[in-house]
């Protein structure tokens, strides 16, 4: 080709290339209205998956619970239909309805279809709210195939609908009415969400949460969707002190009387509480505005450190603390405390949308001054409950130390082997922490099939020798003291409490395997609690799961399937047909030889792994404490109430 043409077609070439990539004003595009909602639901409300979907009612109960905080409204209801449309309905002022002078249009239609419009901005109509941004409605409204709206105001009953954020009309005049309110019925769109349905436990939990921060309001939650109508309502008097309560069930108090107070500071209404109880773990609930911040913020470090300054002078005034003694750190402090802090702020500065974390510095000074105070005269006033509060303190504090000399002790012990893996661990080639797993397998037997069926280049073995320690009962220094915990806490690579690293994580996939029994899944529960307590950062970023051996091997002549449930078995014994099949039960992992443990639990293109998720810690944290605690009432009471709906139960 002469080089006259080929130039030509570079220059076509390039001029082609370019056509592709330009950027020009034409190429900006401008999403008008509630268009960035349907392209970027993310962004609004954190996901389409279920957490999305529930976020939706959130937002519309947090305008009603915002009217509640202004002492508009007494009354709230949640409403799920048998098709699954929510109503939320308020007897609040109802959102107005007269012509908006920067829109020209009727001002429930603009809360309803612009962002960030709404009552929330400036002015007196709310002091203080927890729809900070205001784009609650309006992004419900975008994310809703269909959304109708109900106010009655001045004795008139108004209604606009809507079709995926448009309006289907204006405002209408529907009637009078004596009472004033709104009430928003909507239906989540499956154009947007990965599946509509709704988790009737996770309402229920938020709008006992609401009612609990929300003195004196009346909250009611009907859902229809079962073969009778469910109900369920909230009233408390009590605020933080009734939610205390509520979090101690099943718990063991050292104090006789839940520290309490509800104070104003500086426009900004602070409300805590708290009481310890026999346990090592600490549990911390804070809100602002009525939303949950999942991450604490200024709050949360204001009460800790009101916790941490007044009870060490307490204990050096009353002379727990000696001269000599070092002062109680702040995880001292919080061993076994059960805290909840709300304030109700008129700015809040919360960090993105989903408000995880509040960053008002004033919220900080205001919680540590008033808790200061309120708690001297508690610990004044209930000296006995003082003591027993200081007396953990101390244990805490010797537990501490410990648990130092122990970790310090088989981390040192590590460095000087040159960090030299467990004897008993059968380690796989590769390096690549990314690539490689971990199979913590029980007993020997089991852990001999599984070194001789395993791919030696990616998959390691660790072998534990019957029940671990139950870390749920045991501080850390005896946890360490434990051989078998230790030689896993090595094989991980990541140390363990301040020290733990996950970016030192020797396996991206730690596997569970156990046999299919009781023991089985009662070293897999241990080994769960060990992971939740001491790992949970491996846990969050999705690196546990617990394999799914099968429990039949279905055989006639020379053909066989496994089977994983009772009713597989039964399938494929009956397309194999009755006559000659021979069916034998795995009790063990050990009754596998290597290649029937490759095949079924091991290849990764064959297995069945269940990943390891918490979706709710606190409920999860509640019932470790229940399941593996000490105190036994508890798990009696969980075990009759759970006992007719228990499946695979081995007897």
């Amino acid at each position: 080709m002469p080089k006259e043409k080929e130039a030509e077609k570079e220059v076509k070439k390039e001029a082609k290339n370019e056509q592709k990539s330009s950027y020009d004003a034409k190429d900006i595009y401008v999403l008008e209205g509630l268009e960035p909602v349907r392209r970027r639901p993310g962004m609004y409300i954190g996901s389409t998956g279920v957490d999305g979907l529930h976020h939706l009612i959130w937002e519309v109960v947090d305008n009603s619970i915002d009217e509640a905080m202004a002492g508009h409204a007494k009354y709230i209801s949640v409403e799920i239909s048998k098709d699954n449309r929510i109503a939320v309905t308020d007897d609040g002022r109802g959102i107005p309805v007269d012509i908006h002078l920067q829109t020209k249009k009727s001002a429930l239609e603009t809360v309803l279809t612009t962002l960030h419009a709404g009552g929330k901005f400036g002015g007196e109509s709310y002091k203080v709210s927890g729809g900070l941004h205001g784009v609650g409605v309006s992004v419900v409204n975008a994310l809703s195939k269909w959304l109708r709206v109900e106010v009655q105001r001045n004795g008139t009953i108004y209604t606009q609908e809507y079709v995926r954020g448009v309006p289907k009309g204006n405002v209408k005049k529907n009637g009078t009415s004596k009472s004033t309110g709104t009430k928003v019925i909507f239906d989540a769109d499956p154009e947007i969400f990965q599946k509509i349905e709704y988790d009737r436990k996770k309402i229920l939990d938020h709008l006992r949460q609401q009612a609990y921060l929300t003195k004196g309001v009346e909250i009611t939650f009907v859902d229809e969707r079962g073969e009778q109508p469910f109900f369920y309502g909230f009233y408390f008097d009590g605020g933080l002190k009734s939610f205390i309560r509520h979090l101690l069930e099943g718990e063991t108090a050292i104090q006789s009387e839940p520290f309490y107070m509800h104070k104003n500071h500086e426009s900004i209404d602070i409300e805590a509480a708290f009481m310890y109880v026999e346990d090592q773990e600490s549990r911390e609930l804070s809100f602002a505005n009525n939303i949950y911040t999942p991450d604490g913020g200024m709050h949360l470090t204001g009460l800790r450190s009101a916790l941490t300054r007044t009870l060490n002078d307490y204990a050096r005034t009353e002379n727990y603390l000696k001269e000599s003694d070092d002062n109680f750190t702040g995880d001292d402090i919080r061993e076994g405390i059960v805290a909840i802090v709300s304030v109700k702020i008129p700015e809040p500065q919360f960090e993105g949308q989903t408000k995880a974390r509040l960053g008002n510095p004033e919220a900080r000074t205001a919680v540590e001054a008033v808790v200061n105070e309120a708690l001297k005269e508690f610990l004044e006033r209930h000296s006995a409950d003082a003591r027993k509060i200081i007396e953990k303190n101390l244990l805490a504090a010797k537990a501490r130390k410990a648990a130092k000399a122990a970790k310090d002790t088989v981390l040192r012990k590590g460095a000087l082997e040159g960090l030299t893996l467990p004897g008993k661990l059968a380690d796989c080639s590769s390096r690549r922490a990314e690539d490689s797993e971990l199979f913590i397998v029980e007993g020997d037997s089991a852990g001999g099939s599984a070194k001789q069926g395993r791919d030696r280049r990616f998959q390691a073995i660790l072998p534990l020798k019957g029940k671990i320690l139950n870390v749920e009962k045991s501080r850390i220094d005896k946890m360490l003291a434990n051989k078998e915990v230790r030689s896993l806490v090595i094989a991980l690579g990541t140390a363990i409490s301040e020290n733990f690293d996950i970016e030192k994580l020797r396996y991206h996939k730690i596997i569970l395997m156990t046999d299919a029994d009781v023991d089985g899944a009662h070293i897999a529960t241990l080994l769960l609690t060990l992971f939740y307590r001491y790992f949970p950062k491996i846990v969050e970023e999705g690196h546990l799961y617990l394999a799914q051996p099968p429990l039949f091997r279905v055989q006639k002549g020379k053909e066989f399937e496994y089977a994983y449930t009772e009713s597989q078995r039964d399938k494929i014994a009956k397309r194999m047909g009755e006559q000659g099949v021979t069916i034998q039960r795995y009790k063990g992992l050990g009754e596998m030889n290597p290649t029937q443990l490759w095949e079924t639990t091991m290849n990764p293109e064959t297995r069945l792994l269940r990943q390891i998720t918490v979706d709710d810690a606190v409920e999860t944290d509640k019932l470790f404490d229940i399941l593996m605690g000490e105190v036994v009432e508890p798990r009696k009471n969980f075990i009759q109430a759970h006992a007719l709906t228990v499946k695979n139960l081995d007897i």
